[in-house]
């Protein structure tokens, strides 16, 4: 059963890792220093896109509108952050 929650929570690190790219790479896109006319721009930045898309979806959902301000992988990452807390509490047998 450890084996199982701490590949989930290795999975879930990963994701954060994903998350990150994503945003650094809209920002890059968004302030013209990549250009997505190049391929391998493109190639990326659609893979993270529909890697990440699917999770922060439901959040944007949720969010009011604060203008040009995105905080869906914030709340994101504060999801991410208790499910691996949750996880490592159920590898170690620990039950708050």
């Amino acid at each position: 059963m450890n084996a199982i929650l701490l590949t989930l929570y290795y999975a879930l690190e990963i994701y954060k890792w994903i998350v990150i790219a994503m945003i650094i790479v809209s920002w890059l896109v968004a302030f013209d220093i990549i250009n997505r006319r190049n391929r391998f721009v493109d190639i990326v930045w659609d893979f993270l896109i529909r890697v990440t898309e699917p999770a922060l979806a439901p959040i944007r959902r949720f969010m009011p509108n604060l203008g040009g301000i995105d905080i869906s992988p914030i709340i994101l990452f504060i999801v991410i952050f208790f499910l691996q807390t949750l996880i490592l509490n159920m590898a170690r047998g620990v039950y708050l």
